[in-house]
């Protein structure tokens, strides 16, 4: 084996956002494009020099080839060992915990989340810091600075590691250590859980699904679930990673998950239903006969987490993005906690759970977590409801009954137009954005403009000030609109619209969604013009 020195040409992708780079898998698959991106991370933080990394991903397509890329380089650069998931497969929850429970100096996580996998698909790479969470705003600048400069790179010549057996080897002076990507992340599931509690919930008779979507979380759901809580064979659907998710969109949403959604909505179906996403991050939540929105279930969560061991002293305070619900702000008042409202991006949620400040975070996106890790967690989330459900011996439904009873109801929806053209869509944000301060006091349709601001956010940790993340609008009758465009996608934009209405108690609270937030989705239409300046009259997907 031998260091080999390659030029590169300066990088010229996109400006890594708040998921890391995301591009079609081709893309990654160019000479030296992985590697000179690998290089300006290591590059940016100082150097691999004795440092210890966690490596693993979702088991998407050009997955175990570019860990193996990653590998050398980081014996390249010094690195003095590296821990990597069996088969290179490690969820970003648990890369997470890895991280941390370790004291490694960070991570790299392979995975475009929600995205589809496959050669014509898509592909992502995201660097973690030494606090198990997304890499700060200031080091995805530096990630991009040095991308911009960078003029060679370093590599190892050496044969691919065998991935699947576990146990330690070297490459050149680096150990690498292979690891099952379940065990650490169980454990700390039963340090949180009351696992005996749920476990007879289901021995009585309590039936339950799981849809891994042929992604990452197959294999933790199974073990878990399955194999440790007593769930029937087959309970966890989709089980076995896939290079391409079983040629699906691993989305956990009403769309892409519809079959499990069709299975719970009909008579016969589970007393309760799950799904998550690629790399295991996201949730969603079904009970029988009902969908619960990620909005509502995480102030569920937040209001029913006494419940479980793990946060049975309480929680220190809550936080959510800005466009998601602000059902959790009513549970947080009457908790008499915190409640942070942050722009869209784990990492603004980490500096919160590192300083102490908030227990629970989630955004709308079915992002949910809390401080155990410092990313959104799937599974965690899936095993927080069902500790809740173990403990008060009700249904999803009647729990959902009960919440509204107490706080009122939001009813919320997001609408996503894809695909959209990217120079039509800035121009509507552009447009949109000049005109904001001439909105209030307005008609939209039938409601009357109380304020709409770009939403800006100074961290109350750090004192760093993002702008220009969404305008909100507030009408006078205490319905919300938000809109934004997503930069989670590689083809052209996603327009992302949030529609908001509050129902107070005592009110309707079995109302259609779409059909209590016509007036909401009218009036955000008129103002944006996203019809006129976009082409687009109706959303891709309501959720």
């Amino acid at each position: 084996m031998s260091f080999v020195t390659h030029n590169c040409t300066p990088f010229s992708g996109q400006k890594p956002g708040t998921s890391g780079l995301r591009k079609k898998t081709r893309v990654f698959m160019e000479p030296g494009y992985l590697e000179c991106f690998v290089q300006s991370i290591f590059n940016a933080i100082g150097g691999g020099q004795g440092k210890v990394f966690v490596i693993g991903g979702d088991g998407r397509f050009f997955n175990a080839e570019a860990i193996q890329t990653i590998l050398r380089m980081a014996a390249a650069n010094g690195a003095a060992r590296a821990i990597v998931g069996q088969n290179g497969l490690l969820s970003t929850p648990a890369a997470s915990n890895l991280i941390r429970k370790r004291g490694a100096d960070g991570g790299f996580i392979l995975s475009a989340s929600h995205n589809p996998g496959g050669v014509d698909a898509d592909f992502g790479l995201k660097f973690n810091g030494g606090n198990g969470g997304p890499a700060s705003e200031s080091l995805t600048e530096a990630f991009y600075q040095h991308s911009q400069r960078i003029a060679e790179y370093i590599t190892l010549e050496s044969d691919p590691l065998d991935l699947g057996q576990i146990g330690v080897t070297k490459l050149e002076d680096m150990q690498v250590e292979i690891v099952d990507p379940v065990t650490d992340y169980a454990e700390l599931m039963r340090e949180i859980f009351d696992f005996d509690q749920i476990k007879a919930l289901i021995s009585e008779g309590f039936t339950l699904r799981f849809d891994a979507m042929h992604a990452v979380t197959g294999p933790y759901a199974t073990a878990i679930l399955e194999d440790e809580l007593g769930a029937p064979k087959g309970s966890v659907l989709n089980a076995i990673p896939s290079v391409d998710f079983g040629k699906g969109h691993p989305d956990p949403n009403p769309i892409w998950a519809k079959p499990l959604v069709d299975l719970v909505m009909s008579p016969d179906g589970p007393d309760f239903a799950a799904a998550s996403d690629g790399d295991g991050d996201r949730n969603m939540i079904l009970g029988k006969g009902i969908y619960v929105t990620p909005s509502d279930s995480l102030a569920v969560l937040a209001a029913n987490a006494h419940l479980a061991p793990g946060y049975s002293a309480g929680l220190a305070g809550v936080a959510r993005s800005m466009p998601t619900s602000a059902a959790v702000d009513r549970v947080a008042s009457d908790l008499g906690i915190d409640c942070f409202e942050t722009p869209t991006g784990w990492k603004f949620f980490g500096n919160l759970l590192d300083a102490g400040r908030i227990t629970l975070c989630g955004e709308e996106s079915a992002g949910t977590g809390s401080d155990h890790v410092r990313e959104k967690d799937g599974l965690w989330a899936v095993l927080l409801w069902l500790n809740i459900l173990a403990k008060r011996r009700t249904s999803v439904r009647e729990i959902m009954r009960d919440h509204w009873q107490t706080y009122g109801r939001n009813y919320y929806s997001r609408h996503d137009y894809e695909a959209v053209d990217s120079r039509k869509a800035d121009q509507m944000m552009t447009d949109l954005t000049a005109r904001l301060p001439k909105l209030p006091g307005s008609a939209a349709g039938n409601l009357i403009v109380a304020a709409a601001d770009q939403f800006s956010y100074k961290d109350p940790v750090d004192g760093s000030v993002s702008k220009n993340q969404g305008v909100c609008v507030i009408f006078e009758n205490g319905s919300r609109g938000v809109i934004r465009l997503s930069g989670t996608g590689t083809d052209n934009a996603t327009i992302r619209v949030y529609l908001e209405q509050f129902t107070p108690q005592g009110g309707q609270m079995d109302l259609d969604t779409q059909t209590a937030l016509r007036e909401v989705a009218d009036a955000m239409a008129e103002i944006s013009r996203l019809p006129e300046t976009c082409g687009r009259i109706s959303p891709d997907i309501m959720t």
